[in-house]
């Protein structure tokens, strides 16, 4: 990994413990809770690889967990494995959008396994609420991805980035 990719990583780290902190627009419809904004620096990760996949993941697991306490702090952890995958399939060349479509299920399904232990069970708060929320987070946090990343890759600096090894 380059000195470029660490910094960025590091950068995207930061973003990602902060987020919890700055960002007023918040739904909380308990189990569920999102955040505007907090699985963008998880989208940008993926296209540097594994490691900074990994390492944005805990860094947002590290912010919630501060902000909101632990039961959201264990559902920002399933970021770390959410963008581990969506790296893996990036690396293998697929398109970012198809990866936003399949790992959104995978965040889904992850987070109503994080609250599951924590509730009586109730499908609707889980499946549905918590679940098809996820997914709905998911989905926007990956448009809004999408177009930083349109906007970024008219950038030369950019660019070079994610095509240096």
């Amino acid at each position: 990994m380059n000195t470029r990719k660490i910094t960025v990583t590091a950068l995207l780290t930061a973003i990602a413990v902060i987020i919890p902190y700055i960002v007023v627009f918040k739904v909380m419809v308990p189990p569920f809770s999102a955040t505007l904004g907090s699985h963008v620096p998880m989208f940008f990760s993926m296209l540097l690889g594994p490691f900074a996949a990994v390492m944005t993941g805990l860094g947002s697991a590290l912010g919630f967990f501060l902000v909101l306490g632990p039961l959201i702090g264990a559902r920002a952890f399933m970021h770390v494995f959410v963008a581990l995958a969506g790296a893996a399939m990036i690396k293998r060349g697929m398109d970012y959008k198809i990866v936003v479509l399949i790992t959104a299920p995978i965040h889904g399904l992850l987070e109503v396994l994080v609250v599951l232990p924590f509730m009586d069970f109730n499908a609707y708060d889980l499946f549905i609420v918590t679940g098809v929320g996820t997914m709905l987070h998911h989905g926007v946090d990956g448009a809004i991805s999408y177009a930083l990343i349109k906007l970024l890759d008219k950038s030369r600096t950019f660019h070079v980035l994610m095509t240096d090894s």
